[in-house]
């Protein structure tokens, strides 16, 4: 299959390679074309993935155009920030287009298929989430991930054309509770990485993750996702994966925030995009909103946009009303 892949960071990547490996027409795509003209001369994305042979055969290119140009898929990993303005450029694509990315957008409180839907009205979304580190992908260490959509052929196609031994593709009828797990995990793991930079301990992280899948689960069912949907891969496990992994870039940003770090200081050293600084804020309004209690998305929004002390914001969490637990 002719696939093009829109995002030359870590994950589009290593999804890139996946497909290449699996014997289909790659094509890779991304805003900067001296980072490309690298990619090309080194053969490795010295930039996210230094050190990675990424093969041979690999068709690289900056203009969107020529990219999306007879392509049978495209696959998008841009930043959720980005997404929009690139699927607006989209707009007659009729293929099945697939999200990899873990984001909610600001003003509109959406998903990436939700803004698929609006922009590529002829494509077919699907979205592809999971515990997912770009740099065992590309190691070849065991991977599971889950493809969703309401459409079960296009689920069934996506998974077939990345499933390989190392890298599992399973299927899901709820793209929503997958984005939303895939979405809202990247808050709590901030959320652990502050608790990682105070210097808090294994009790208080698995207080908090469990407590931070029981609201990722409230949210996630209160704008229509199905409440089993959170117990699987991209739910619990991408969670779990992401607050305790090192290489984990929202948790390795909180741990820095909970240490003293200056958030806008960090976001400016900080080469991938932290998405769970941008999905905060999304939580907060969602919830606030809809009446749902998001107490940890709340402090993390709290500290991240309107200067809350970290400490206070601990402090306010552990002196909430005790209830019972759900």
């Amino acid at each position: 299959m002719n696939v093009t892949v829109l995002g030359a960071g870590a994950w589009g990547t290593a999804l890139a390679k996946v497909l290449q490996e699996n014997g289909h027409d790659v094509t890779l795509w991304g805003r900067d074309a001296a980072q490309l003209e690298s990619i090309k001369a080194t053969g490795e994305n010295q930039r996210y993935l230094p050190g990675i042979a990424l093969g041979q055969d690999w068709h690289i290119t900056h203009d969107l155009a020529k990219a999306v140009m007879n392509r049978d898929l495209l696959v998008l990993a841009v930043a959720s920030r980005g997404f929009r303005s690139i699927a607006e450029q989209l707009h007659g694509f009729q293929g099945c287009v697939v999200s990899v990315t873990k984001g909610i957008e600001n003003v509109t409180g959406k998903t990436m298929t939700g803004i698929l839907a609006e922009t590529m009205p002829k494509a077919r979304a699907v979205a592809l989430s999971g515990p997912t580190l770009a740099a065992e992908v590309m190691a070849r260490m065991p991977t599971a991930i889950v493809a969703a959509s309401s459409r079960l052929d296009d689920a069934l196609m996506v998974q077939s054309l990345f499933h390989l031994p190392h890298f599992r593709v399973y299927t899901s009828s709820d793209p929503l509770g997958v984005e939303f797990g895939g979405a809202l995990k990247n808050v709590i793991a901030i959320a652990a990485g502050i608790c990682q930079g105070l210097g808090l301990g294994d009790n208080s992280k698995a207080a908090l993750v469990t407590r931070g899948i029981a609201e990722i689960r409230r949210l996630g069912i209160g704008c229509g996702a199905q409440a089993g949907t959170f117990s699987g891969l991209s739910g619990l496990g991408d969670l779990v994966v992401t607050c305790f992994s090192r290489l984990s870039r929202n948790r390795a940003f909180g741990e820095s925030v909970g240490a003293g770090g200056n958030v806008d200081k960090i976001l400016k050293q900080t080469v991938s995009v932290v998405e769970g600084y941008h999905t905060a804020k999304s939580a907060w309004h969602l919830a606030s909103e809809l009446g749902i209690d998001a107490p940890i998305a709340g402090e993390v929004n709290a500290m991240l946009h309107r200067g809350k002390s970290v400490r206070k914001a601990v402090e306010d969490l552990l002196s909430r009303q005790a209830k019972e637990e759900d």
